[in-house]
Order: C-alpha cells, then sequence, then structure tokens
C-alpha cells in the first residue's frame, strides 16, 4: 500500500466503475471507509484496553511507553479513505443494489 500520497484520479474512469454514476461511487467508497474505520477502532481500543487503569484518580495516571508506541502505529497506517479508494479502483469492493 502507498504511503500518504493522494493521487489525482480521472473521474470518469472511476464513476464507469459503478455504471457511469459519480455519486454511487462516491458513496460505495466512502461506506467502505466508513467499515475501515469502525474496524480500526474497535482494534485500537481492545489494544489500549490492556492498559486502562483500574482506578479513576486522574492524578495517578502515568504515561506508559508501549501505549504511546501503539498510538503512533496507528497514526503513521493511512487513511481510511484512501485505503477505500485503492481497493474500489482495484475491484476488490463488492457492493450490492437493493
Amino acid at each position: 500500500m502507498k504511503e500518504n500520497n493522494f493521487v489525482p484520479i480521472d473521474v470518469y474512469n472511476y464513476a464507469q466503475l459503478s455504471g457511469g454514476n459519480v455519486y454511487k461511487s462516491l458513496v460505495i467508497t466512502s461506506k467502505r471507509a466508513n467499515q475501515l474505520t469502525t474496524e480500526l477502532k474497535e482494534e485500537l481500543s481492545r489494544r489500549l484496553s490492556e492498559f486502562a487503569p483500574s482506578y479513576d484518580n486522574l492524578e495517578e495516571v502515568a504515561e506508559n511507553k508501549e501505549q504511546e508506541d501503539i498510538s503512533k502505529i496507528y497514526e503513521r497506517k493511512p487513511k481510511t479513505t484512501q485505503v477505500a479508494l485503492e481497493e474500489y479502483i482495484a475491484g476488490k469492493i463488492y457492493w450490492r443494489e437493493p
């Protein structure tokens, strides 16, 4: 997967993937990006829950190096919109019409 470098795309070819409708292409891509965002948030929450303190005293909260490292890993991941767009253009997204 590429770094966080967005590349301009040809809207006409992008729309042709869904039958010529730009709006439909955007909706499909945005829904996939939302799915990816939800998955990432759940995964990050699971990993960070290991570090959750068992007390509610804010004065006793200590910074944890491992927790910071996990957060930095997730910050460096590509944006979900970029991943969804690449998946859509590559034909890896399945959608159906109601």
